[in-house]
């Protein structure tokens, strides 16, 4: 039996630089190893693949990398594609790009293409990158849909099943810009044992293994804990302002980086919630 040596996980808030100074997007290409690693770009989320493709073949072009190419996922049957499937498992790097997150869970969830990328992603080490939707959508809780209210509501948020490479997160994108915190917060409260990811743009989470994580870009990322909560989720009616005691809210700004297994002073709330976060 092949022994397993998982990837690491590159979650993009969104709106990234793909020009000049892309921190987030060189991030990627180091993680895939570097220049000479075969990167495919995945637009399954979007309606226009072609155009974003052609942002991120001329980004990736910048950056160095040669061996790129764009695998553009529309329906069912081409998620079951064996082209499709040999790419992914011999690129070194899967980006998802951004859209609607419930249109590539449409096209791929549950597909052979789906299933290559774990593959890929655990027996390779390849490594799985995603923007916006295709952020949203790397976890097994994934945010489906939200709305604009500023104070969370027992419907701010709708969750779905993702693409299932994180266990005990959902993850939010534009968070800062978009001011996404109470949908976020009303996903946390229909789930007080699912760890609230919020990742501002220019930013993105690195997940390596248990217990690693990097926060690189511009932003920052909100973490929400409400393991600890008492609410009136399950009694609010629709629509109604939801009550939220003792939620445990950790900000890491873009520089922040910790290895819970070597790193002794990382506070002990930080530490237990890392450990789920990063669990792959």
């Amino acid at each position: 039996m092949q022994e397993e040596h998982a990837g690491a996980l590159l979650i993009v808030g969104g709106s990234e630089e793909r020009h000049g100074d892309m921190q987030v997007l060189s991030k990627f290409v180091e993680l895939c190893g570097g220049p000479d690693s075969a990167i495919v770009v995945l637009t399954a989320a979007t309606s226009v693949p072609d155009k974003i493709w052609a942002i991120y073949d001329a980004a990736f072009a910048e950056l160095g990398v040669s061996n790129r190419a764009a695998i553009h996922i529309g329906n069912r049957r081409e998620a079951d594609d064996a082209d499709a499937v040999a790419q992914i498992l011999r690129a070194d790097g899967i980006f998802i790009s951004g859209g609607e997150q419930q249109r590539l869970l449409a096209s791929i969830g549950g597909s052979k293409v789906h299933e290559t990328m774990h593959r890929a992603f655990r027996e390779r080490g390849a490594c799985i990158g995603g923007t916006s939707a295709g952020a949203s959508a790397i976890s097994r809780h994934m945010m489906a849909y939200g709305t604009k209210d500023m104070l969370p509501n027992k419907n701010s948020a709708q969750l779905d099943v993702g693409l299932g490479f994180l266990q005990h997160v959902v993850i939010d994108q534009h968070f800062s810009e978009r001011h996404r915190l109470a949908r976020l917060l009303s996903a946390v409260a229909q789930d007080p044992d699912v760890i609230g990811l919020g990742i501002d743009e220019d930013t993105a989470v690195v997940i390596r293994d248990r217990g690693w994580l990097e926060v690189v870009g511009t932003g920052a990322v909100t973490i929400l804990d409400g393991r600890r909560m008492t609410s009136n989720f399950d009694e609010a009616n629709p629509h109604q302002q939801l009550e939220l005691i003792d939620v445990r809210l950790h900000l890491l700004p873009a520089g922040s980086h910790y290895n819970i297994g070597r790193t002794a002073d990382a506070p002990a709330a930080l530490r237990n919630v890392l450990a789920l976060v990063t669990e792959i």
